[in-house]
């Protein structure tokens, strides 16, 4: 367990926007919610509020975000960005492939890739890290936003409850042995900074969403909020949603979540 707060700053540099400094928690209730109020304090975007247990940590959808204290990388930062509705759009898919380098940094040797929305994945799609984007909107343009990260890092599967061992990773686990936390959120975050920057930059990252993307080609079912809808993932648009085929059409759906996923090798994509 890493909770000398001293050890966490390691992972600063004054030189990013993102992550200048680190303010680290034993416990708190959310670091988005930290993130968040601090934008509103001197100096406060780009924070990296870092928790080694969240006693009311939220996924997407209000879900609750589980993990035991101590082992895992949980982290928020709070930016007002410089980005038109389109692109603030693409928000969660830049802090996705930020997550994705960073894993990729300490296990290179692992197949890593993203599933739609915004989920990093181990080849056979356990999930290994996860996002929540809150985002405050003013005269219709993007305000701030807060991003937040979850990556299981030293929890094994066999110490997970099971409703999550079938379904999730760590990077331990993927990798046989300890990962550095304070390493892996030096390289989180220095990857978070250059994908927001190359974002203001106007440089779309759906490209390279694209090349990491896990679900093209294997039938899936997708939450909607009110009704599921099946059919096969044929890739992204250039808005970042995903494109499903179902009933001899491809609708392009901007919100929603995978609830399951039918097959586990893809077939071949048109």
């Amino acid at each position: 367990m890493t909770d000398d707060p001293a050890a966490w700053s390691r992972a600063a540099d004054p030189a990013r926007r993102i992550g200048q400094s680190i303010e680290f928690h034993a416990a708190i209730g959310s670091t988005n919610d930290r993130a968040r109020a601090a934008l509103h304090e001197r100096g406060g975007e780009g924070l990296a509020v870092v928790a080694d247990e969240q006693l009311a940590g939220r996924g997407r959808r209000g879900r609750a975000w589980i993990s035991p204290p101590g082992v895992n990388l949980m982290v928020s930062v709070g930016l007002r960005p410089s980005l038109g509705p389109k692109l603030a759009g693409l928000l969660g898919a830049a802090a996705a492939l930020a997550a994705l380098r960073a894993c990729a940094g300490v296990a290179p040797a692992v197949e890593l890739a993203i599933r739609w929305p915004n989920d990093v994945v181990d080849a056979g799609g356990r999930k290994l890290a996860g996002l929540l984007v809150e985002t405050a909107l003013e005269d219709g343009r993007l305000a701030e936003a807060v991003i937040g990260v979850g990556i299981n890092v030293n929890w094994r599967r066999a110490d997970m409850p099971p409703q999550f061992a079938e379904q999730a990773t760590s990077l331990a686990e993927l990798t046989g042995a300890p990962v550095d936390r304070v390493v892996l959120l030096g390289r989180l975050l220095a990857a978070l900074d250059d994908e927001v920057c190359r974002l203001e930059d106007s440089t779309s990252p759906v490209s390279r969403l694209r090349e990491h993307s896990w679900l093209d080609g294997r039938q899936v079912e997708v939450d909607l909020g009110d009704r599921l809808l099946a059919g096969r993932a044929v890739g992204l648009d250039d808005d970042g949603a995903l494109l499903l085929e179902h009933d001899g059409q491809i609708e392009s759906l901007t919100v929603g979540e995978v609830a399951r996923v039918r097959d586990s090798i893809p077939t071949a994509v048109a």
